[in-house]
C-alpha cells in the first residue's frame, strides 16, 4: 500500500505517493523543526555547557580579552552571536575587548552590522594566513610542528568557537577544533594539511585536539543543523565535549545502506541564499555513493548558487572526463565542488531541479526537472529508491 512522502525543497513542501516496501527514507526519522527559537536554544546551552557545572560566564573576568572565532555558514548566525555576547556581558566583559575572528575567505560581514545597537562595540578581524605579522608562535606540538595561529586568538585570555559541526571531505568533521586548527594557522600549515586523505583525517583531528589544550581550554558552541535552516541542536563546553558534537552529527545524518538503489532522490530544504554549489555537489556525491552503477539520481533544490572558477571549467569540458582532466592540470585550490559533482554525474544519470535554465543544467551534465510529477514516475518505474532529506549534510557510510 502506498503512502505519502512530504519532502521540503527550498521552503516549500513537495509530495510524492511511495511504496515502503521499495523505499527508504532518510533521516528514518522526519527532522522535527525545534520548539524552541535559536535564541532560547543557545541561551539555555550557555548556562549547562556539557562538561561545566556552572554557566559559561562564570569561566570569565571582567579584565579579559575575549576571541569568538564565528563560522560564517550558520544559520541564525546574528541571532546565536548576540546571545553570546548578552551572556559575556553577565561576567563584566566589556564588548569592547571582543574581537570576532573570521577566516581568511571572508570577505563581507553582514551579519556583524546586523547586530544590536547595544552590542555594536565589538571588532571583527578576517584572519591573514600570510602575514606574519598578524600570526604568532603558539606551541610545538608532540609530532614537532611548530605551531603558528592568528595573534588575536593566541593573546586572548578567553576563547568561544562559535561554529558548525558538519562532514567534511577533507577532515571528516568540520568545526571545533578544526575552526581553530589549521583554520586559523599559517599559509605553509594550511596548504599542508589541505592535502590530509582519509587515512590521516583522524591524525590530524587529533593534532587539532593538542593545538586546542595547547591555547588554553577554549569554550566550544557547536551548531547541529536541523531541517533546511533550523538547529537541531546546540552543543558547549570545553574541548571534551566536541565529541559529541559528531555523536550528535553522526546519529543525526549518517546514512547507510545495505544495498544500493536504482534511483536516489536527494533533497536540499531552506533559504536560497544560503545554498551554494558545493551544498549541490555533496547532495550529488552522497547519492552517487548510494545509487547503483547507470542507475539515476534526482537532485530537488530551488537555489541556483553562483560557480566559483573550477565549476566553469566543469561547465565548459565536453564530459565529465574531461572535466577531472583539466581540473586536475589547473591552479584552482578549491576543486572538491568541481569533482564531486562530475564524479556522480560519471556513476549515475542526474536530474536536477534547481533555479538554472535548462541550458545551464546541461552543461553541468544533467537533465533539468521542471514539475514534482516527473519525479513520481521516476518513483514509480524504479524497483528500488532511496530518498535523502537535506543530503547536502549527510554522509554515506560507516564513520571512522
Amino acid at each position: 500500500m502506498n503512502e505519502n512522502l512530504e519532502l521540503i525543497v527550498g521552503d516549500k513542501p513537495l509530495s510524492f505517493r511511495i511504496s515502503p516496501k521499495k523505499v527508504q527514507v532518510f533521516p528514518k526519522q522526519s527532522v522535527e523543526r525545534p520548539t524552541l527559537s535559536p535564541r532560547e536554544q543557545m541561551h539555555a546551552a550557555l548556562h549547562n555547557p556539557r562538561d561545566l557545572n556552572a554557566p559559561m560566564f562564570r569561566a570569565v573576568t571582567p579584565d579579559d580579552r575575549v576571541c569568538i572565532v564565528i563560522d560564517e555558514q550558520l544559520p541564525h548566525l546574528t541571532e546565536l552571536l548576540a546571545e553570546v555576547l548578552r551572556h559575556l556581558q553577565l561576567g563584566g566583559i566589556n564588548l569592547a575587548n571582543v574581537v570576532l575572528l573570521v577566516p581568511p575567505n571572508s570577505t563581507q560581514q553582514p551579519w556583524a552590522d546586523d547586530l544590536p545597537d547595544e552590542l555594536a562595540d565589538v571588532h571583527v578581524e578576517v584572519h591573514e594566513p600570510g602575514n606574519k605579522e598578524k600570526l604568532a608562535y603558539l606551541a610545538t606540538t608532540q609530532s614537532g610542528r611548530r605551531v603558528y595561529l592568528n595573534r588575536t586568538l593566541v593573546e586572548a585570555g578567553f576563547h568561544l568557537v562559535l561554529t558548525g559541526r558538519k562532514f567534511d571531505a577533507t577532515f571528516g568533521y568540520s568545526g571545533a577544533e578544526i575552526a581553530m586548527f589549521p583554520t586559523l594557522s599559517d599559509d605553509e600549515t594550511r596548504e599542508a594539511l589541505a592535502k590530509t586523505t582519509a587515512k590521516t583525517s583522524a591524525a590530524v583531528r587529533a593534532e587539532a585536539a593538542e593545538v586546542t589544550y595547547l591555547c588554553g581550554l577554549p569554550f566550544f558552541v557547536q551548531i547541529i543543523e536541523g531541517a533546511g535552516d533550523s538547529i537541531a541542536e546546540v552543543i558547549t563546553g570545553l574541548p571534551t565535549s566536541t565529541a559529541l558534537g559528531i555523536a550528535a552529527l553522526e546519529e543525526l545524518r549518517r546514512v547507510r545502506v545495505e544495498e544500493e538503489a536504482e534511483l536516489v532522490i536527494v533533497s536540499i530544504s531552506g533559504s536560497a541564499e544560503r545554498i551554494t554549489f558545493l551544498d549541490l555537489a555533496r547532495a550529488a556525491y552522497t547519492a552517487s555513493k548510494l545509487v547503483q552503477e547507470r542507475g539515476r539520481i534526482v537532485l530537488l533544490c530551488d537555489a541556483a548558487p553562483v560557480f566559483d572558477a573550477a565549476t566553469e571549467v566543469l561547465r565548459r569540458s565536453e564530459d565529465p572526463e574531461e572535466a577531472k582532466q583539466l581540473l586536475r592540470r589547473s591552479q584552482h585550490i578549491d576543486q572538491y565542488a568541481a569533482r564531486a559533482w562530475a564524479t556522480a554525474t560519471q556513476r549515475a544519470s542526474l536530474f536536477l531541479m534547481s533555479g538554472y535554465p535548462e541550458d545551464v543544467v546541461e552543461e553541468l551534465f544533467a537533465d533539468t526537472i521542471e514539475k514534482p510529477a516527473e519525479v513520481q514516475r521516476l518513483i514509480d518505474a524504479a524497483r528500488s529508491v532511496i530518498i535523502v532529506r537535506d543530503a547536502h549534510k549527510a554522509a554515506f557510510g560507516t564513520s571512522e
